[in-house]
């Protein structure tokens, strides 16, 4: 259902687009690839042990006006918002992250939100908020079709297991397909999410409180940020990385590289001091 206060206008300013607002492939294709290039994934409050909000309101001040990022939960339950206020039909799935896991047949929890978009085209996979491997474009539900994006290409997977039927998504890295995740087609609801967004702000064994993590697709590269390690993942050469060796040089990428507005908040200096005190005490002396 549409939200009443989702500002448009306001959006539109804050991911830079101007074209046509009808509820089409091509709006969907634009808007999907301006909210990750304007808006960073990051995850600054889970990291500052602070609550992360999903009702409209909240997501509109912090993501729109405040000119923050968020994780998927934020991300994609407010481009869910801005679509269906345009006249878009979005279901909302769940997903299990299989990103890093090279092991067959492991089960990860139903940590990420994505979202399905029906048109007359057809249906179309959408989603705004998975970190490093954020889509730039929606996928068509076509399964094992090889489908390129402004950044990678993708696919989905049919696959029918102990956890069910549903699809894995796989992305290409350069000759290698990597999975992403795996989903069913079960429609969810805020307060499915509400119940995983606070477990991943809470729970001790969470990374997103022990790892501090932001990321941007710019266009021809994406940028990474994994405590104080930047990545610079080229499309078309090899990827640059450095290592951040203050506060200033991390809060100076955060509101540059990742183009954030950070909040004005007596815990963050300290927590950006801690995060390269941490890197630096790793190293091997000599």
């Amino acid at each position: 259902m549409a939200s009443n206060s989702i500002d448009l206008d306001a959006y539109f300013q804050r991911i830079g687009y101007t074209g046509p607002r009808a509820p089409t492939l091509e709006t969907l294709r634009a808007l999907h690839l301006a909210h990750p290039q304007a808006i960073a994934f990051e995850n600054i409050d889970p990291f500052l042990h602070r609550p992360v909000r999903l009702d409209p309101e909240s997501l509109q001040q912090k993501l729109v006006v405040e000119r923050r990022g968020g994780y998927c939960y934020e991300q994609n339950t407010l481009f869910r918002h801005v679509l269906e206020t345009l006249g878009f039909h979005v279901t909302s799935y769940a997903a299990r992250v299989l990103w890093g896991r090279n092991e067959d047949g492991v089960i990860t929890p139903r940590s990420h939100m994505l979202l399905c978009v029906a048109l007359k085209e057809g249906e179309y996979l959408a989603d705004v908020g998975f970190g490093g491997t954020t889509l730039t474009g929606p996928l068509p539900f076509q399964p094992n079709i090889e489908v390129p994006t402004p950044h990678e290409h993708f696919r989905l997977r049919p696959t029918d297991d102990v956890m069910g039927v549903g699809f894995i998504l796989d992305v290409r890295t350069g000759n290698e397909w990597r999975r992403v995740y795996r989903f069913d087609r079960t429609p969810q609801f805020v307060q499915d999410y509400e119940i995983s967004s606070w477990y991943l702000c809470t729970h001790p064994k969470s990374h997103f409180l022990s790892t501090f993590m932001v990321a941007r697709p710019q266009p021809g590269k994406r940028y990474a940020l994994r405590n104080n390690e930047l990545a610079i993942h080229h499309l078309d050469r090899p990827s640059e990385r450095r290592t951040l060796t203050s506060a200033a040089e991390l809060r100076a990428t955060l509101e540059g590289n990742f183009g954030i507005q950070l909040p004005d908040s007596p815990d963050l200096e300290p927590a950006l001091q801690r995060l390269v005190t941490a890197a630096n005490a790793e190293k091997p002396a000599g």
